[in-house]
């Protein structure tokens, strides 16, 4: 069993985060344990409750989980900027830590459910158009409803309550080629995960 300790923004990066890895763990036939450490309060307080996570783990000499996860929204700062922060972080204690992937959505969450029409369809019944991608505070939010509308379904979270529907039936390489950022995490939790079931 490998535990994740896992740090996301709010409850849509914990439905799609976590069915993300979740997904690729049942491909590779990887048992896990996921440790959700921090799930409200946006990108502010996904870099705070993670760094306070690692100065308890080096204070205390706890056991480290196997993977650490951090998932914030580029939020149109780019996934450079959040890397930085990410690493500023790490760099702030002086204990040996796993391996961390990086989830930066590119520019918000919503945007990935959006990727693949055909898995939107399989699970709604009706296809989405795919995004474009622009910098715009909570318009992926709105185009998940609208979309979530458009197939004739009321969206009582705004679409985010099929977010493991829709993740369980999207191509994952459709996905990687319509987003880098997706694709960078999913590349990156495929090599972790490869490399455990070695």
């Amino acid at each position: 069993m490998r535990d994740i300790a896992l740090f996301v923004e709010d409850s849509a990066h914990q439905r799609v985060i976590g069915a993300l890895v979740q997904r690729l763990a049942n491909i590779h036939d990887i048992p896990l344990r996921l440790n959700w450490r921090s799930a409200v309060g946006g990108h502010g307080r996904v870099i705070q409750a993670f760094r306070v996570y690692l100065r308890d783990l080096a204070r205390r000499n706890s056991p480290l989980p196997h993977l650490i996860v951090v998932a914030t929204d580029a939020n149109c700062s780019g996934i450079n900027n959040r890397t930085r922060e990410v690493s500023n972080a790490a760099l702030s204690v002086d204990i040996p830590l796993p391996s961390i992937v990086l989830a930066v959505p590119d520019p918000h969450i919503e945007r990935w459910l959006l990727l693949d029409g055909a898995a939107f369809s399989r699970v709604l019944g009706r296809g989405c158009s795919a995004p474009d991608q622009k910098c715009s505070r909570d318009l992926y939010k709105q185009r998940l409803t609208d979309a979530v509308l458009e197939a004739g379904v009321e969206p009582v979270l705004g679409g985010i309550e099929f977010a493991e529907d829709i993740v369980r039936e999207m191509d994952f390489e459709r996905a990687r080629q319509a987003d880098d950022s997706l694709r960078h995490f999913l590349d990156s939790l495929d090599a972790q995960f490869r490399q455990w079931s070695q």
